[in-house]
């Protein structure tokens, strides 16, 4: 799923982190704000295209971006309250998607997960972001900022896996192979061989517990391009003595190959961020 369009209320702090994350990565921007252009720190820059609402109360934007949008991302150090608070009530009121993000209590790299998920799940194209303003939290900006290019970079607004991942194969296909591998060892050198650097670089900062999250896309890929559910007894054994359990099923089998490769990226693609 590609997010087509950003909104927030353009106030300092995370609605002003989304519009100029759209803005630095030429994602179309908009949204409402009070009459007048009014924000804590004086007039809303020019350069944000945003729509004045007819009052200039600002409750009556916050309900606008959230009907004009098709879900509405809150991102918050602690629990919401105000204006924060009101988004959520107003995006149930309207029945809109709403996901609030406390990242005092999830890190930075679990919250991109989440929010894709819930991105793919809703079908959300029209994104509205709102959050803390500055003077409540000033941390929230660059935050708010980290979160969204994290998500773009790692490519995980779009489909979980590259397309030679997501399209369906076939035993037709394992014809086109001339040599099948038969160690965990050998399956992993081929993935990383094959996958591009974004996807390398997302496996390697998720946690095990995400890697469940890549069983309907990578995993598919690995049980049919790599026999193991056409007679590839050998990285079937293989499999099984690497995780110790004599009765694994193929699911297990995939599962394990997953872990090895996550593990093996980890030492090579694990992005450490300079603060």
């Amino acid at each position: 799923m590609i997010i087509k369009k950003i909104i927030s209320g353009a106030q300092t702090g995370a609605d002003r982190a989304a519009l100029d994350f759209a803005i630095n990565n030429d994602i179309p921007h908009g949204g409402w704000v009070p009459k007048g252009r009014i924000a804590e720190d004086g007039i809303v820059p020019a350069h944000y295209e945003v729509k004045e609402a007819p009052t200039s109360e600002y409750s009556r934007r916050t309900e606008l971006n959230v009907i004009d949008s098709d879900g509405t991302l809150i991102l918050s150090h602690g629990e919401l309250s105000g204006g924060s608070a009101l988004t959520e009530k107003l995006a149930e009121k309207h029945q809109k998607p709403c996901l609030h993000i406390n990242l005092n209590h999830k890190p930075e790299f679990q919250a991109t997960v989440d929010i894709t998920h819930w991105i793919s799940t809703n079908g959300i194209e029209i994104l509205n972001v709102a959050g803390s303003r500055a003077s409540h939290d000033p941390k929230i900006y660059m935050s708010t900022l980290s979160i969204l290019e994290t998500v773009l970079y790692l490519g995980i607004i779009e489909d979980k896996m590259p397309d030679f991942i997501n399209r369906p194969y076939g035993i037709d296909d394992l014809s086109t192979i001339q040599e099948l591998p038969e160690t965990v060892a050998q399956v992993v050198m081929q993935l990383i061989a094959e996958l591009p650097l974004k996807d390398k670089t997302r496996l390697a900062a998720m946690s095990e517990t995400d890697l469940n999250f890549l069983h309907p896309s990578l995993g598919v890929y690995i049980k049919t391009n790599y026999g193991i559910l056409n007679g590839n007894d050998k990285l079937m054994a293989s499999c099984r003595q690497n995780s110790d359990n004599p009765g694994l099923d193929e699911d297990g089998a995939a599962l394990i190959i997953i872990k090895n490769l996550w593990e093996s990226l980890k030492k090579t693609h694990r992005i450490r961020r300079v603060k």
